[in-house]
């Protein structure tokens, strides 16, 4: 008797070890692995996970909703514990939240802010997409002496980023009466849609003073497009201070950009992910803050 007693809870006790002891698995879904932008969340989020003891998967939308969405309901169908998401587009993602609602999994929306409501278990870590816009326009209606005409590089208009962005870029110019917007076109996040756009624009002799792009990307195509047309006049602008933004902002080629911290947001995700399968109580947005990176400040974000 004393020895099934002991074997008993010997059992017990190693359930109960396996139990404490199980590693989660977290399913990333993220918009699409050619940006740049996303493959520095990628990487990050891959790092931190790692040092987090979590197992994970990564999927690539491709710039498809329909296909996110799949890719969200395969993770819920294969029982990950947690999804970190990064959607296509941030007013398609209600068939998301009500899955993983259902299924009882907590939601981590990463740098592109959901347009609803999240339920409890669910979360958002990123930048405030008008303050990006605000301190870029800003720093740039400086440059320009509060006087000239503005083009505007907009990302793709399904993203919550781009609409906000572009707004407030739009609300700094209305404040100064020597300022306006004489162009506005988006180039959807990319290089080289962005050289095509302006390109036409410079075909056209728009009068152009400076181009405002919602991120660093497009920035660089405006960039490449006026290198081309030899016209070194023309202000630009970008917003997320990737390593290429930077490298433009040191060679002179960029007026400035603002810095979107791509590591921060990743490891903040993966960090309220972890917390909410540990029932920890988080916050429903977790700000991650921009900076302004010029030509005399860039070598202390080179390490970011």
């Amino acid at each position: 008797m004393k020895i099934r007693n002991v074997m008993l809870c010997l059992c017990s006790l190693l359930l109960s070890l396996s139990v404490s002891a199980k590693t989660f698995t977290v399913g990333v879904a993220l918009a699409n692995f050619d940006l740049n932008f996303v493959s520095i969340l990628r990487t990050q989020m891959q790092a931190e996970l790692k040092a987090s003891q979590l197992n994970s998967q990564f999927v690539d939308a491709k710039g498809d909703v329909a296909l996110q969405v799949q890719q969200v309901d395969d993770f819920i169908n294969q029982g990950v514990d947690a999804i970190i998401l990064n959607p296509v587009d941030t007013q398609g993602v209600l068939p998301m939240i009500t899955a993983a609602k259902n299924a009882g999994i907590p939601l981590i929306f990463v740098n592109r802010k959901p347009e609803v409501k999240l339920p409890a278990d669910m979360a958002y870590v990123g930048s405030d997409s008008a303050l990006g816009g605000e301190m870029q326009m800003e720093a740039l209606a400086k440059k320009m002496n509060y006087k000239g005409n503005v083009a505007i590089l907009m990302g793709a208009l399904s993203n919550e980023e781009a609409r906000e962005r572009t707004r407030a870029v739009e609300a700094v110019i209305a404040k100064y009466k020597d300022m306006k917007v004489i162009e506005k076109q988006s180039a959807k996040w990319q290089r080289n849609e962005a050289v095509d756009v302006v390109s036409s624009w410079l075909l056209n002799q728009r009068p152009i003073d400076a181009i405002a792009a919602n991120n660093d990307e497009m920035a660089i195509g405006a960039i490449m497009a006026l290198n081309q047309a030899k016209n070194e006049k023309i202000l630009v602008a970008g917003i997320d201070g990737t390593p290429d933004g930077q490298q433009f902002v040191k060679n002179g080629k960029m007026t400035l950009t603002i810095f979107q911290d791509a590591k921060g947001q990743a490891t903040g995700a993966v960090q309220v992910a972890k917390a909410l399968l540990e029932k920890q109580k988080v916050q429903e947005f977790n700000w991650i803050p921009y900076q302004t990176i010029t030509p005399e400040n860039y070598a202390q974000f080179a390490a970011k």
